[in-house]
């Protein structure tokens, strides 16, 4: 469909505008900045255009027509919306601004971005952050086919054309049951493990790969008989005594300390077992600078949180 170009200019809204609030042409004309000629041929430039008497002309203040006050309203409008749109490219120029599309795994994105949105909220109020929570290979194929701007994911990640900002470093606890043997010591190690049934989330979830990485190295195995959906779902199947399992450090703190619960968690010795989160996005998306703005933004907040250990 072809459309055609408008037969008038945002200049001469802008003449017309400041014709409506001055009601004299002089004063117009000083206040944007040319001469009351130049200004008197664009408003009857402005009306030959529009084929429409804007302005009553004669002695004494001008009073614009009721067609010229029609217009007149709608053109402030415009104006506006052109300085909205000036203004919006600055910010996306210089920092976080408009609408953006996270997604976000399960296993983090609810125990940190309520934190997030937050303080986001106070300092970037021109930002508006839609987010969609899924499994983190999900997110990863959503994030090349363009249904999301970044995510924050568990890293690594593959691929040679994604960018990705490093935010902090995530332990993992040793969940059991309140009355199990381990639940004695302050911390637990390696040795601990041998033996112990794991229980585990899907392989959708890269957390999967880790914890079977982890019980290799421990003599600990995971078990095939059950396989998490989600957090929560593991934490409940650790109650049950159906075996032992390592949750996320913002996990813990969100839905088990300070709670009556029926599983403990235990850290491990130096930190010694931890996941690293980061933001991801497409390096052809142009958007470089403000995802790192926003990458910045999330450390800020993490640093309230002591377990983690920033990265980046």
């Amino acid at each position: 469909m072809q459309t055609s170009s408008l037969p008038f200019t945002l200049r001469q809204l802008r003449y017309l505008v400041a014709l409506e609030d001055t009601r004299h042409f002089r004063e117009a004309a000083e206040a944007c900045g040319i001469s009351q000629p130049s200004l008197s041929v664009q408003i009857k430039s402005l009306e030959e255009s529009l084929g429409l008497t804007l302005v009553e002309r004669g002695r004494g203040p001008v009073r614009l027509t009721q067609a010229g006050r029609e217009i007149c309203r709608r053109a402030r409008d415009m104006l506006d919306a052109g300085q909205g749109i000036l203004d919006l490219t600055a910010t996306l120029q210089t920092g976080l601004g408009g609408t953006l599309r996270m997604g976000t795994s399960t296993t983090l994105g609810p125990y940190l971005m309520p934190h997030v949105v937050g303080d986001l909220h106070k300092s970037h109020p021109e930002l508006r952050l839609y987010i969609r929570e899924a499994a983190p290979r999900d997110l990863l194929r959503e994030l090349n086919d363009g249904v999301h701007d970044l995510i924050l994911t568990q890293l690594p990640v593959a691929g040679a054309t994604l960018s990705v900002a490093r935010l902090f470093r995530e332990p993992l606890g040793l969940a059991m049951p309140v009355d199990h043997a381990l639940s004695a010591v302050d911390n637990v190690d390696g040795p601990d493990l041998t033996g112990q049934t794991i229980l585990s989330l899907s392989p959708n979830y890269a957390l999967h790969d880790q914890i079977s990485a982890i019980c290799m190295e421990t003599g600990a195995h995971v078990s095939r008989e059950y396989e998490g959906t989600s957090l929560d779902a593991l934490r409940q199947m650790v109650a049950l005594d159906m075996g032992l399992t390592f949750l996320p450090a913002l996990y813990v703190r969100s839905e088990i300390e300070g709670r009556a619960n029926d599983v403990v968690v235990r850290p491990f010795r130096g930190r010694r077992f931890s996941r690293s989160i980061g933001l991801v996005w497409r390096a052809s998306s142009g958007a470089t600078s403000a995802f790192e703005g926003l990458a910045s933004a999330i450390r800020d907040t993490a640093r309230r949180f002591p377990e983690l250990v920033l990265e980046g």
